[in-house]
């Protein structure tokens, strides 16, 4: 729920919005209606999106002449996450995982918006490979049904500190029977 000062015109009580006592009202200069500021708690539904539309009938700006008043419509501004990121009910995320986790699999746990969440990593993921987890997401203002957290693996490869490190990195590669360009120089070829 938010509130905050707006302001509106409101029906003139002197002339009760015509504009006219017996000559032209003083009070609003026959305009019928006086500017004033008014408080408004307002309740912004769950899920709401960027540029959506809250409606309060009534609230709006008094009509000419004693008219009937309009109608306000907030527009929401939902400020932007600096590790979620909102794409209509679903929220994307990167995760950064090791290159152990990647090529043997494993158990990580995800940020999400309800907290940390358990999230299988399969082995032999790839950098950029994307995981959904159903229901994880954003509720919809329209069905209150939540989207699903997209979670996008990113392989962080290691720092490499001393000469172990550096010589059991060399005696991998040697394992390594597949070489990685192949598909690009095949397709480079055509």
């Amino acid at each position: 729920q938010q509130s905050g000062r707006m302001r509106f015109e409101l029906a003139c009580a002197r002339c009760h919005g015509s504009g006219r006592t017996r000559t032209l009202c003083r009070h609003c200069r026959g305009e019928g209606r006086l500017a004033r500021t008014e408080t408004l708690d307002v309740r912004i539904p769950l899920g709401m999106s960027d540029g959506g539309r809250v409606r309060l009938a009534g609230k709006g700006n008094a009509g000419l002449r004693g008219g009937e008043p309009g109608d306000l419509y907030i527009v929401t501004a939902v400020r932007p996450h600096e590790y979620f990121e909102r794409r209509g009910d679903d929220i994307h995320t990167i995760v950064p995982i090791t290159v152990s986790e990647a090529a043997l699999g494993a158990r990580i746990e995800v940020p999400t918006i309800d907290g940390r969440s358990l999230l299988k990593i399969p082995p032999g993921t790839q950098s950029g490979q994307l995981f959904r987890m159903r229901e994880k997401g954003a509720p919809s203002a329209r069905t209150g049904r939540r989207g699903d957290h997209i979670v996008e693996a990113r392989i962080m490869l290691p720092k490499v500190m001393d000469e172990r490190q550096k010589q059991m990195l060399r005696d991998f590669s040697k394992l390594e029977r597949e070489d990685p360009r192949a598909d690009v120089y095949a397709r480079a070829a055509r």
